[in-house]
């Protein structure tokens, strides 16, 4: 998981993120980035829909692997970023962990915010 300071606290700054956010689509994932030069710190928020997936276990599962992920992405990220994985298909599900990590570094290797 990923402290509680790389986390979104409200609604209101995830807005932000989905109206002014860079957005990136890949088949199984949204990621949506902008800059933030109010903060020290990246965060992230994972948003699994239930019309995506219904059960709570599984997007719980689903979330749980990205953030790990993400934690593995934070010490090379240059700057303070906001950053929104958006899960688009329930067949996120049933891939492995190292097909979830291949499209994620798919997805982030798009946009120009982590060191080469």
């Amino acid at each position: 998981m990923i402290p509680f300071r790389n986390r979104f606290h409200g609604h209101s700054s995830l807005n932000y993120v989905y109206r002014n956010g860079q957005a990136i689509h890949s088949h199984l994932f949204t990621l949506k980035v902008i800059s933030n030069p109010h903060r020290k710190q990246s965060r992230v928020a994972v948003v699994i829909s239930k019309k995506v997936l219904k059960s709570a276990v599984r997007r719980n599962h689903i979330r749980r692997q990205v953030y790990e992920y993400i934690h593995s992405l934070l010490p090379k990220l240059e700057g303070a970023y906001d950053m929104a994985v958006i899960v688009t298909s329930g067949e996120l599900f049933t891939k492995t962990h190292d097909e979830i990590s291949k499209q994620l570094d798919q997805l982030f290797n798009q946009t120009d915010i982590h060191k080469k």
